[in-house]
């Protein structure tokens, strides 16, 4: 809602704004996090299956959507979250 909100008061003035929502990004981070699971290759394989793309993304990916956000491309997009997540979120 703070998105939408700030989309809105700031609207007139040509500020936009918008939210990237990643999900499991190959970062270091995760490394460590699932590396100290017990059984670290059935964390990276529990993980792996719950992205329906069968992947986990890279921090270029959000880069990439941060880029299009801050270019003249979505010039005409305020309020918006896009999910960068392998489609996580659509789940059922």
């Amino acid at each position: 809602m703070l998105t939408r909100q700030m989309a809105l008061d700031y609207a007139r003035e040509n500020i936009r704004v918008n939210a990237i929502c990643p999900g499991f990004i190959h970062t270091y981070q995760l490394e460590q996090y699932l590396g100290q699971k017990p059984d670290p290759e059935a964390a990276w394989a529990e993980v792996l299956a719950h992205h329906p793309m069968g992947r986990i993304g890279m921090p270029e990916e959000v880069a990439a959507t941060a880029v299009f956000f801050a270019s003249d491309e979505s010039s005409f997009v305020t309020g918006a979250h896009l999910a960068v997540d392998g489609g996580l979120l659509v789940r059922p």
